[in-house]
C-alpha cells in the first residue's frame, strides 16, 4: 500500500451511501473481464483498493446489496441507484477492499497502472495508453 493519504469521499449516484478511504494502496486498475462490463455497463471498470481498515462506510451501508457471481467473486451496489461500489475476488480474506474508482467524489493523486483481463475485452473497445496489459490477472500473461 502507498502511502498516499486522504481522507477521501465516495458515493454512490443518489448519495444514500457514502464512504471514507483513509490511504489508498498503490494497485489501481481498469479491468476488461465480460462481468465487469455487464455490471459497470461500460468497455471497462476501474478499481483502486485500499486496505480493510483505512475504508469505512459513513452512511447507507442498510442499502448496500451484494451478487455473487458463479466464479465466487462478490460485488456490492446500491439497491436504491445500482451504482457498482465494490469488487472481491473469490479467494478475498476481508484485508483489503477493491473500490469502484468512479464513485470517488474527491480527487486523488494517483493513477491507474495496469491494464487487466485485456483477453476479453469488448472489440470495440481501444486501448489508447501505454500501461502494461496482461491477458488476465497481474500475474498472467503480459500482452504489452
Amino acid at each position: 500500500m502507498s502511502n498516499t493519504n486522504g481522507p477521501y469521499a465516495g458515493s454512490c449516484l443518489c448519495g444514500e451511501i457514502r464512504y471514507e478511504v483513509q490511504k489508498i494502496g498503490s494497485k489501481m486498475g481498469h479491468c476488461h473481464c465480460s462481468m465487469c462490463r455487464k455490471f459497470h455497463g461500460a468497455g471497462f471498470t476501474t478499481y483502486g483498493e485500499a486496505a480493510a481498515e483505512n475504508f469505512r462506510w459513513t452512511s447507507g451501508k442498510q442499502l448496500l446489496k451484494s451478487f455473487k457471481a458463479p466464479n465466487g467473486t462478490v460485488r456490492t451496489f446500491c439497491s436504491e441507484c445500482g451504482s457498482s461500489l465494490t469488487f472481491a475476488s473469490a479467494n478475498d480474506k476481508g484485508e483489503v477492499v477493491e473500490f469502484a474508482l468512479g464513485t470517488l467524489d474527491s480527487e486523488i493523486p494517483q493513477r491507474p497502472d495496469v491494464h487487466i483481463f485485456v483477453g476479453s475485452k469488448a472489440n470495440w473497445s481501444t486501448i489508447a495508453d501505454d500501461l502494461p496489459q496482461f491477458e488476465g490477472d497481474r500475474q498472467s500473461r503480459r500482452l504489452k
